[in-house]
């Protein structure tokens, strides 16, 4: 049975160097985080088609279950896919490791010893995509929908195996800001299953979804965004112009304004900017609010938190369900564990959950890349495919590639 070693004295920068594919990997603002081996997998529910329903309680016996077998300090580490008819893949690591914010590690490239050439397929084409943002639109206009978020997808099939320790590294160095991780995902159980064929989720989001520590909780919602300049006079003028749009704004007081009311029961006391502000990628500029609460029960987790997050409109769409039926009839595509979650949770409910966007699902030599954009009544379908390509940017440069050259 393997011990944990949560809260080691260990340099973060070799908890990054330590990965290995298969290991839950979160580098945050707040703290890096490597998880290797399974103490144990949290079940999932067979008894009912809504996963998320019994999802809390599943994780907290799991925890209470860790801590009984000898685990002395359990946490629940991993993946919630968008649809909460899917399974999640979450588990307590054998071993935990926890250590400061990574530091600043330089912006130069890992560089391999060749550069693989990819095969690159748009799923959908550029122009079904523009054709299901004139979908989208049309229930909105038809007053079912204020907002749906569309996204597509890049496959990439490489020349080579996709060298996944290689691609994290490059995503911590240029998102350092953000929360770079990487989520070991579930094979199909099939008779011709290759143990040895390992598939993970890896990216750099910008977005928290929710994180508590004590009764402190602090949800952090992102909608509205523009690409970033090299020109530094005219990536400032992006920055203002996004302050001021009508249409940003309004896209982003939805999602403000859902997460407020999911949160607000859970709260004895709330903050809500009047304003947004802007913060940046490498890549993107994005509208921003953090809410900030005091828990009324000690009791609530972060992971009960953000299941009633859990999609918010800036991933998703209002309303909610509306928005989800409208999603699984016009996008060619299972999002898997995109628009989903990744985070962890400990038996005394502290815990920090990331938007799982700007990522990738990667196995053997094949990735499959996400991004999605906003649509809302004053949408245009060529800007929502260009904010997709550039919201692309974040894994491409990860990997080398230039993106100018791509829808």
């Amino acid at each position: 049975m393997i011990k944990s070693k949560e809260n080691s004295t260990v340099l973060e920068k070799q908890l990054l160097d330590d990965y290995e594919v298969g290991d839950f990997f979160l580098a945050s603002p707040s703290q890096t985080i490597l998880g290797k081996g399974s103490f144990l997998t949290v079940p999932n529910d067979r008894e009912n088609r809504d996963q998320m329903t019994s999802l809390a309680a599943r994780v907290a016996a799991a925890l209470k279950t860790a801590k009984e077998q000898g685990h002395p300090n359990p946490m629940v580490t991993g993946a919630v896919p968008f649809d909460y008819e899917k399974d999640a893949q979450l588990i307590v690591p054998g071993m935990i490791w926890t250590s400061v914010p990574l530091q600043d590690l330089g912006t130069s490239q890992q560089a391999g010893t060749s550069k693989p050439d990819y095969e690159i397929e748009s799923v959908p084409e550029p122009s079904r995509y523009m054709d299901g943002v004139e979908q989208g639109l049309t229930h909105i206009k038809s007053g079912h929908l204020d907002k749906i978020v569309l996204s597509r997808s890049l496959h990439l099939t490489s020349s080579e195996q996709v060298n996944i320790n290689r691609l994290l590294q490059n995503l911590a160095r240029h998102n350092k800001n953000g929360y770079t991780f990487a989520v070991d995902l579930p094979q199909p159980e099939t008779e011709n299953a290759d143990p040895d064929n390992l598939k993970t989720l890896i990216g750099a989001s910008p977005e928290l979804l929710v994180s508590r520590t004590g009764l402190q909780v602090v949800a952090n919602p992102l909608a509205g965004s523009r690409p970033r300049s090299d020109d530094p006079i005219e990536d400032k003028r992006r920055a203002e112009e996004l302050l001021s749009s009508a249409k940003d704004l309004h896209e982003h007081a939805v999602v403000v304004q859902a997460v407020a009311e999911a949160l607000r029961p859970f709260f004895k006391k709330m903050d809500v900017p009047e304003k947004p502000s802007v913060i940046h990628t490498e890549t993107m500029w994005h509208l921003s609010t953090e809410v900030r609460g005091e828990l009324q029960d000690p009791e609530t987790s972060s992971l009960e938190l953000a299941i009633a997050l859990h999609p918010t409109p800036a991933v998703c769409g209002s309303p909610s369900e509306l928005a989800r039926e409208a999603i699984q009839e016009i996008e060619p595509f299972d999002r898997g564990f995109f628009t989903g979650m990744v985070g962890w949770c400990n038996a005394e409910g502290d815990g920090e959950w990331i938007v799982t966007i700007r990522c990738a699902e990667v196995e053997k030599q094949v990735l499959r890349l996400f991004a999605g954009a906003g649509v809302v009544a004053e949408s245009k379908p060529e800007e929502e495919l260009a904010e997709t390509s550039a919201k692309f940017q974040t894994m491409l440069r990860a990997m080398g590639i230039d993106a100018k050259s791509l829808n």
